[in-house]
């Protein structure tokens, strides 16, 4: 049984081994993105092309597999702290079946981490938008009130001195009266 389990893994890496020996050492690999309107490059003599296709809307996305990552590097500083502040936890409010009241903590870590789920909701990122946006309105609504109120005011000015003009001026048939038809 031994020997069958080695010859089988012998088999295996000589399989996998393979097409890595087949590739000489002196051809050049370009490796390229092309998005559903461009082309793919022809490969030169000596030279492997590997073209993967992506749709147009990912062109100027950062590339799937860096988008999202559960590295630890990325884990922001405040919460590795807040990690840390856990560590070694126990007895009373610590959510710890170890030690005199530990349960007591778990309902204080429900409510912590519903809190922390809700404040970076989807809804809560539209809310702050929604805020920003009606703040840059309000912003700017006194200064189009003033220059709608200028505007108002001009018009009326005009309205006046024109009636002003009117009642100034002579009605008609007031004033010299044209000689009589002889």
């Amino acid at each position: 049984m031994k020997h069958l389990l080695a010859s089988a893994a012998v088999l295996a890496a000589l399989a996998a081994a393979g097409p890595a020996a087949a590739q000489s050492a002196n051809e050049k690999v370009n490796m390229v993105i092309a998005y559903s309107a461009d082309e793919c490059p022809v490969a030169q003599p000596g030279e492997v092309v590997v073209c993967e296709i992506l749709v147009e809307a990912e062109r100027y996305r950062i590339p799937s597999n860096l988008r999202y990552s559960d590295s630890p590097e990325n884990n922001a500083w405040a919460n590795r702290v807040e990690e840390i502040k856990y560590v070694g936890d126990f007895g009373a409010m610590s959510c710890n079946p170890a030690g005199a009241g530990g349960f007591t903590g778990c309902t204080q870590k429900f409510i912590e981490a519903a809190y922390k789920d809700r404040a970076q909701a989807d809804g809560v990122r539209f809310g702050l938008l929604i805020e920003e946006a009606r703040a840059e309105r309000l912003s700017t609504i006194d200064a189009d009130a003033a220059a709608e109120q200028e505007r108002v005011e001009m018009i009326e000015r005009e309205y006046m001195e024109r009636l002003e003009r009117e009642r100034q001026a002579e009605l008609p048939g007031e004033g010299e009266l044209p000689p009589p038809p002889e």
